[in-house]
């Protein structure tokens, strides 16, 4: 049977993520409140935002950084895009 959970992202009922993405609250967190589709829509947008800006994940400012725009995507709340991005 697959979870429902009340998408916090695209704010209506949706399946939920099959396990929770990282370890510890922030993972549970997002498990709670993101649905399956939103948490696809993010890792196709955190590629895009590593590609575009030529982030190097072994520097921690980066991470950091990827970590507060996952949370402002996931929030529905204004997050970084690459320069001439246009959604479709």
């Amino acid at each position: 049977m697959v979870r429902l959970v009340n998408c916090k992202k695209l704010k209506k009922e949706l399946p939920g993520l099959e396990g929770p993405p990282y370890p510890g609250p922030k993972g549970e967190e997002i498990f709670l409140n993101v649905s399956q589709q939103a948490w696809d829509e993010w890792l196709e947008h955190q590629k895009m935002l590593i590609n575009e800006g030529q982030l190097n994940l072994m520097d921690r400012e980066s991470r950091k950084w990827l970590n507060t725009q996952m949370e402002l995507f996931l929030s529905g709340e204004e997050y970084a895009k690459p320069e001439g991005y246009r959604p479709e």
